[in-house]
This record gives structure tokens, sequence and C-alpha cells, in this order.
């Protein structure tokens, strides 16, 4: 009897409030599409990351014939400097390494001539023009510095290159958007909230004879409450669905059925990412609109 008082004034409540009930629901949707946007991002960099990082390889540049930096000062890498190198990469670095490739000068011409068959940008150059290097394929990728620090400024060694540096632009504009992203979600929450605590308020001194009446026959301050936390938490978990369904659709028609066979040499997120984030947002939806409901309430229904 008392579950059916409640659901039936929750159901008034919902329908003298309609207007105030769709703003709350379009705001909580905007706020947690950007929310969910900001996390999808944000998975999407650590996909990226974790795909690529394992890839990328540390490449140490031998001297060629020419070059102007200090360790090349007696001229083109020598077989025993590049001996030394080696035997550095073998034993202080072993733990640090996980695979090392040497590629001689004639492998770099046959790479060159594999990719420029009629010469770079109208140049034909030869095996002499080439530059031997080491290729490291690291254990793990985050311990560049490590190898840095060991092979640079030994001699023969020109430069010590990560090929990380390339992906690092675009892995600084996805945390950025996703940064851009987070920041509007909390303004927008905050907009939610406290559209939630006007809506609940203008319920609650609509009601003022239904709530004395209820005081009157002892009601608790849960019994009377309740309804209008209900009225919120219905309303925002609504936009939480909805902001869910627009994560989904996003995910399914922009990312796998276009952008992946645009570009197919990248790993994007799914739609079961969206599925994973979809608890979080309804969750913050709830939470937002509970504590909403009760800082009012304690202030216009409070027996």
């Amino acid at each position: 009897m008392r579950l059916q008082f409640v659901l039936t004034e929750v159901a008034h409540g919902l329908r003298r409030n309609l207007s105030m009930v769709v703003s709350v629901v379009l705001v909580t949707f905007v706020s947690l599409g950007f929310v969910g946007s900001a996390a999808l991002i944000q998975k999407q960099v650590d996909k990226l990351k974790g795909d690529w990082y394992d890839l990328v390889e540390v490449s140490v540049f031998l001297c060629p014939t020419g070059s102007t930096a200090a360790t090349c000062a007696a001229g083109e890498a020598t077989p025993e400097q590049i001996d030394t190198i080696e035997n550095v990469i073998s034993t202080e670095l072993g733990s640090e390494v996980a695979h090392t490739y040497f590629e001689s000068k004639g492998d770099a011409f046959a790479a060159f001539q594999e990719r420029y068959p009629d010469g770079y940008q109208g140049t034909q150059l030869t095996e002499d023009d080439m530059q031997a290097s080491f290729r490291l394929k690291l254990a793990d990728p985050e311990s560049f510095e490590v190898v840095s620090d060991v092979l640079s400024g030994r001699d023969g060694v020109e430069v010590v290159e990560d090929q990380r540096a390339v992906f690092q632009p675009l892995f600084l504009a996805l945390n950025r958007a996703s940064l851009i992203a987070a920041g509007l979600a909390v303004v927008m929450l905050l907009t939610a909230g406290l559209l939630i605590t006007t809506t609940i308020r203008l319920s609650a001194v609509s009601r003022k004879r239904e709530t004395g009446i209820m005081r009157l026959v002892g009601a608790s301050n849960l019994f009377v409450q309740l309804p209008f936390i209900l009225e919120g938490a219905i309303a925002a978990v609504v936009g939480s669905l909805l902001a869910v369904g627009g994560l989904w659709l996003g995910v399914r028609y922009l990312v796998t059925d276009w952008l992946e066979k645009s570009v197919d040499w990248v790993a994007y997120i799914g739609t079961t990412d969206v599925l994973q984030v979809a608890p979080l947002l309804v969750g913050i939806a709830v939470a937002l609109a509970v504590v909403s409901s009760v800082v009012t309430l304690n202030r216009y229904t409070r027996v």
C-alpha cells in the first residue's frame, strides 16, 4: 500500500512538472554525453598507446661520413666502435632491450630503394649516402631515457631517437580534447544539479498541502521525501540512458562503420567500450539526482 502511494505520487509529480522534467532529462543527457565522450577519448588514447608503443623502436644512428656531431669527430663509425656499442647493448642494457637488429648501410640502401624506387625528391642516393644503425625493441617502451643515457655521447653514435616522439603530438591533442570534454562535462553537471534542485523545490512547494497532511499523520522524513527523490532520479536516469544511446550510435556509425573502414590501420574503440562506460554514467546520474534532491528537501519538506 505504501509503495503504491509513493509510485502514485511520483507519477503525479512527473505530470505536474513535465516541462521541468524534460529540461532535466535534456541537460543530463548533454552533460553525461560530455562525460562519456571524455571517458571514451581516454580509452582511445590508451588503446593507441598500447598498440603503437609496443611497435615503436629506439634507433641508434651511427656516425656517417661528414657528420658534425662531437662523437663523430673521427669520421664514420668504425667496426671496433660498432662492436663496442653492440657489447654495451647486450650487457649494460640487457634487461631493457628485448631485441636488437643491426641495419648496415647496405640494408639501409636496400630499404631506401624499395621505398623510393625513383629516388627521393629527384635525387638518386647511393649506398655510401646511407647511415648504419641499431634498432632496439625495448622490453618496456617507457624506458627510453635509460637507453638514451647509456648510449648517447659514445664514440661512433651520432644520435639516439625514440620513435614515440612521432606519436606524441597526436596523443597530446587527444588528451587535450579529453580534458576539454571533461571541463564542459563539469559545467553541464553543475547546471543539471541546479536544475534538478529547482525542479524538486517547485514540486515541493506546489505540494505543500499533501506533505502537510503526511506530517500530521506521522509520516517519516524518508516517506515524505521519497517521491521527490524518485522523480529527480527517474529524470536523471532517463537522461543518462539517452547519453549512453547517443554515444553508442556515435561510435557505431561514425567510428565502426565509417572511420574504421576509411583508416583501417588504427585500433579504435567500439560499442563494447560504450557499454563499459554506461554504468558510470547511470551511477553519476543517480548520485547527482539524489544529492540534489536531499539537499533541497531537507529545507522544504523536513518534518
